[in-house]
């Protein structure tokens, strides 16, 4: 039964994939990431170049400008970050708008269902930053964990992104109608489900441009999952 739940949630997740409220979700998430790491590279390009103040005399070669130089390594090595940046920085961005993607999912199939709870800002903010954090350092650990265990680094990379989606982005969806201690108590309760769709949500995190769409569809797939599961348990 969790399977047919699964892939009954992801199927309708991509049959709204052009939904404009997904559509506009994905700009302000990837125009986010593109002004947040421009500011980066900006900042690194000053942070440089600031080490040395004006040029330096060498002997037989004369005067150097350090500083250019040293500002023009700072933005290449912000562009060089940019690059693995990217995805991580544009889902961050894109999480603070998956109230939005909820709502459009339940606007059109489940427009009967009571009014969600509008989460503060603060409330939200503090989810996904604690969110952000414990993705890195359970990447960093289970890439340390895959040099060991070389063959079989795409299983612990799908499944351990898979827990950590699913555990967040259930949460993020079924506290909006049921509250954080109502959502957890849910969330346990169905955790091998969960985590199933999760690790399917984490699979595209490997695809360059598909990646970028993984928030939008982790949000889509777990609101159906959602109140799948909610309407069996209050059946």
């Amino acid at each position: 039964m969790g399977l047919n739940l699964v892939t009954t949630a992801v199927s309708q997740a991509i049959g709204q994939v052009f939904d404009p409220t997904f559509r506009m979700v994905l700009f302000k998430g990837v125009g986010l990431a593109i002004a947040v790491l421009a500011a980066l590279i900006y900042i690194l390009g000053l942070v440089f170049g600031g080490f040395v103040d004006g040029p330096t005399a060498l002997p037989l070669i004369g005067a150097v400008d350090f500083s250019s130089l040293l500002s023009w390594a700072g933005i290449i090595s912000g562009v060089v970050l940019s690059v693995f940046l990217m995805v991580p920085v544009a889902s961050l961005m894109s999480s603070f708008f998956l109230d939005d993607v909820a709502q459009a999912v339940e606007d059109k199939h489940y427009p009967n269902v009571q009014p969600a709870r509008n989460t503060p800002f603060g409330e939200q903010l503090k989810d996904t930053l604690g969110f952000f954090g414990v993705l890195i350092a359970a990447n960093i650990t289970a890439f340390l964990i895959s040099l060991i265990l070389i063959p079989f680094a795409p299983v612990i990379f799908a499944l351990t992104n898979g827990f950590l989606l699913g555990r967040e982005y259930f949460q993020l969806v079924a506290m909006r109608h049921t509250g954080r201690a109502g959502a957890k108590s849910l969330r346990r309760k169905h955790f091998l489900t969960i985590w199933t769709l999760g690790t399917i949500m984490a699979i595209p995190l490997v695809v360059p441009i598909a990646n970028l769409f993984v928030p939008i569809l982790g949000a889509a797939a777990f609101t159906h999952l959602f109140h799948m599961l909610n309407q069996g348990q209050n059946a």
